[in-house]
């Protein structure tokens, strides 16, 4: 497979096409990897979600709750949860009386195979992103913040804070590669 190096006249049409193409190549990189262990990045994220999410008695995890979660069309997170409930992985608790909605928890089985699938992910993103420094990673953030809130405004979309504490997920490290021993 060939990826072109893009270089409009216009410094905006460039910067797009690396950020967009930049996306894909990580995103395929994680569908190869994940492949590995019969999974997709897509699935990867709801079982995360299933597995993360802060739980009490008041909040369970619904379907749309998944779909914010991991930014996908409410039927397209059915479809998802349909096919890992047929795997086992999940279950979902059908409405009772007085309750407005379906509850999605893992089974046993999901909760056995979610966290390598996870690691794996883990391991894909914290590879990818050795090739910035600390730095540049914080401009990095700074950067595609602005792009976020740009395109949720243009799609009339709140940002809200998100559930639990995020800030506790552990990622494993690779080191920088400008820092590596030559």
């Amino acid at each position: 497979m060939t990826m072109y190096d893009y270089r409009f006249a216009g410094a905006s049409l460039t910067a797009w096409a690396q950020l967009r193409h930049a996306w894909i190549a990580m995103n395929k990189v994680a569908e190869s990897r994940l492949l590995e262990v019969d999974s997709t990045p897509e699935t990867v994220g709801v079982l995360w979600a299933c597995r993360d999410y802060p739980r009490d008695q008041l909040a369970p995890l619904h379907p749309a709750e998944i779909a914010r979660l991991v930014f996908r069309a409410p039927h397209t997170v059915a479809s998802m949860l349909n096919r890992l409930e047929k795997e086992g992985l999940i279950i979902r608790i059908r409405k009772k009386q007085g309750h407005p909605l379906t509850e999605v928890k893992l089974t046993a089985r999901g909760k056995e195979v979610c966290s390598p699938r996870i690691d794996v992910l883990k391991d894909v993103i914290a590879e990818t992103m050795s090739a910035l420094s600390e730095d540049e990673i914080e401009q990095l953030l700074g950067l595609t913040r602005k792009l976020q809130l740009k395109a949720l405004e243009m799609l009339n979309t709140k940002l809200r804070p998100s559930p639990g504490h995020p800030e506790l997920i552990k990622m494993p490290v690779k080191e920088h590669k400008k820092s590596r021993k030559k």
